[in-house]
């Protein structure tokens, strides 16, 4: 799967994806004590809706741009108000922020970013983006090794989110490999990792490595715009999160029923929310 975001920005799993990581965010916000966020595969952190990768696509028409014409009954949601501040300077301009930059909107003063992105012109345009910003870090670097050798935070609070473009065959043994050496330093990190829903024994492999990890619980949310189709279509998005805060299985459930009705094709749309549970506490 070839998902360089530029091509992609603001589709229906950008927006499922990015409403989900407010509510993390949220939830870490409940206490006065300062957190970082981590985002290993960071990419530009923000995006032109009218780039011709954008125009080429037209993905984000049946994502964010459904999103902006939407009833007031979706438009006022309050789970939703978060995701929907962190992107209102932005779409008045035509651009789609990535996960950093709504990240970074929705830190307070105490609060730390640290965004990682290897390939090399994407990266360059994140240290752009977060010039002069001393609450981030953008960092040039293979979010893989920064997985394994930059967490715990300093903060002892926080969020990874992995959300790799799967364009490596081996990304699920990445996935795995890297939360592994993750846990064993920062075992009490919230992990969020993103996924594709397009070939069903990619998800099942995932979702048995994920199993085997030593964690008490995991959450996964999961949006299928339409089933699985004979050529493995992109037809829907998941995060599954490790540590998740006690709200987040409820508020993802809550998210997710007022968003598929509106990014669904047809009435083909459906969603599930489920906690899966490791033998190795």
């Amino acid at each position: 799967m070839n998902y360089r975001h530029a091509y992609h920005a603001g589709n229906f799993a950008d927006v499922v994806k990015h409403a989900l990581l407010t509510r993390l965010i949220a939830y870490l916000k409940r206490k006065e004590k300062p957190f970082r966020v981590f985002d290993t595969h960071a990419g530009r952190g923000s995006y032109s809706l009218t780039s011709d990768e954008a125009r080429r696509t037209g993905e984000h028409a049946d994502g964010v741009g459904r999103l902006v014409q939407a009833a007031a009954d979706v438009m006022d949601d309050p789970l939703l108000a978060e995701y929907r501040g962190a992107l209102a300077s932005d779409l008045s301009e035509d651009r789609y922020p990535g996960s950093p930059l709504i990240a970074r909107r929705l830190l307070r003063p105490q609060d730390r970013l640290s965004a990682y992105e290897l390939h090399p012109a994407d990266a360059a345009a994140l240290k752009t983006l977060f010039a002069g910003d001393v609450q981030t870090k953008a960092i040039a670097l293979d979010g893989w090794l920064a997985l394994g050798s930059h967490v715990p935070p300093k903060e002892k609070r926080g969020l990874v989110l992995i959300d790799p473009p799967f364009e490596r065959t081996d990304e699920v043994d990445a996935i795995a490999e890297g939360l592994a050496k993750a846990l064993q330093r920062w075992a009490g990190g919230i992990y969020a990792v993103w996924y594709p829903l397009k070939r069903p024994a990619l998800v099942a492999a995932l979702h048995e490595r994920l199993d085997a990890l030593p964690v008490s619980e995991r959450v996964t949310a999961e949006f299928f715009r339409e089933p699985y189709t004979a050529d493995e279509r992109f037809v829907g998005t998941g995060l599954t999160v490790i540590n998740p805060p006690f709200v987040f299985a409820a508020e993802a459930e809550a998210v997710l029923t007022t968003l598929a009705p509106l990014l669904g094709s047809g009435e083909a749309a459906t969603f599930s929310v489920f906690t899966s549970s490791s033998p190795h506490p």
